[in-house]
């Protein structure tokens, strides 16, 4: 898994490319938290080139989420999820928990 990160004015964009199970979901989430906590609330995750994502992943990705909105702070997005991630994540109920969209300038351009 290779995770590239780009500050925004308004928010970030966070490239996730690889893998994301069990073994590198912990990455994940660090690299998600490090946002948070250092108060960047709208994030963006581009999932074009990603490949595979357990429910390790799927959970790093709501924990994030619910630190973004707590407190209406702000929000995480993802864009260009492929089709097998975006059914896993309608199996898993969380598709409706994101806002989601078909390419990284529009969900940058959402904030």
């Amino acid at each position: 898994m290779e995770i590239t990160i780009q500050e925004f004015k308004r928010c970030d964009l966070i490239k996730v490319k690889g893998r994301v199970d069990s073994s590198t979901a912990p990455d994940f989430s660090k690299a998600l938290e490090k946002f948070t906590s250092n108060n960047r609330f709208n994030i963006v995750v581009d999932m074009r080139e990603l490949e595979y994502m357990s429910s390790a992943g799927f959970r790093a990705l709501l924990a994030a989420q619910r630190n973004c909105k707590r407190y209406n702070r702000g929000e995480l997005v993802l864009a260009s999820a492929p089709k097998r991630i975006k059914e896993a994540l309608e199996l898993a109920g969380f598709f409706e928990l994101f806002k989601t969209f078909d390419d990284a300038v529009a969900a940058v351009g959402v904030f």
